[in-house]
């Protein structure tokens, strides 16, 4: 039995939430972000502590939902570059696969108010290496919105993920909590194919108002603080070591050892 496996009969055990309802109480596109990776095996001290009002979302009777994400950047990758180096107008571009159901939507997310994530997002249609023609006008049009010009940028596939996602809501506060496992990180097709899988870590996001939530604070209990791990600009510089990394430096060395080791970046 995998690490993951394990988690089955505490996942199985929480009171179900429906999509709707969960989109009704905790719709939060533009939300205060927190992420932690942690180990697997840690993951039931965090589930168990949540409390006994905690609800995890079911669909067809599935608790755990498959994800995959192509992302796209400039050739002189624009948008990594810009979370690396923290500028206030940085953003992602990302089709996103619900492997489940088959849904692909085209998703943008740049940077609110106050350090606040907003992520915008149509359904798409099309192929996954390339932006239709809607999605491209979609990006510029919601990157100028955000005082991004993109008229001369040209988008390519950079990076694709993929990962096991549970989502949970805690009533009380509207919190939002995202658990995603099995996460496996690749280089698109035509750069080299390279993968890296990570599935002894998992990566928790908490989801709400600027206010720590209960799940925050239980994850400090735990020795658990925030990290800047992103699944685009953590897992680009784990597989590409000529990028700049300093912002991620910690992350790597902690949760990506072997990555380091075979990269070639400082340990």
């Amino acid at each position: 039995m995998s690490a993951t496996d394990s988690l089955t009969p505490l996942i199985g055990g929480l009171r179900p939430i429906g999509l709707d309802e969960l989109v009704e109480r905790a719709s939060l596109l533009t939300r205060l972000d927190r992420k932690y990776m942690l180990p697997v095996s840690e993951l039931p001290y965090f589930l168990s502590g949540l409390g006994a009002d905690v609800r995890v979302l079911e669909m067809d009777r599935e608790r755990r939902f498959g994800y995959r994400s192509v992302y796209f950047d400039t050739p002189e990758l624009d948008g990594y570059l810009g979370a690396a180096r923290r500028r206030r107008r940085r953003f992602k571009l990302r089709i996103r696969t619900y492997l489940d159901s088959g849904d692909h939507y085209f998703e943008v997310k740049t940077r609110g108010p106050r350090g606040t994530t907003v992520k915008q997002r149509i359904p798409y249609e099309g192929s996954q290496w390339r932006l239709a023609s809607e999605a491209r006008a979609y990006a510029d049009e919601t990157l100028a919105a955000a005082g991004i010009d993109s008229d001369g940028f040209r988008f390519t596939p950079s990076l694709v993920t993929s990962y096991r996602r549970t989502t949970l809501l805690l009533p009380a506060s509207g919190t939002r909590v995202t658990v995603d496992t099995d996460l496996t990180w690749a280089l698109p097709h035509g750069i080299d194919g390279t993968a890296l899988r990570t599935p002894d870590r998992a990566i928790v996001e908490t989801k709400s108002g600027r206010a720590g939530s209960g799940a925050d604070r239980l994850l400090w209990s735990l020795q658990h603080r925030p990290c800047p791990v992103s699944k685009y600009g953590t897992g680009l510089a784990a597989l590409r070591p000529e990028l700049p990394a300093h912002r991620w430096l910690p992350v790597l060395r902690r949760h990506f050892p072997t990555a380091l080791a075979w990269n070639g970046s400082p340990a």
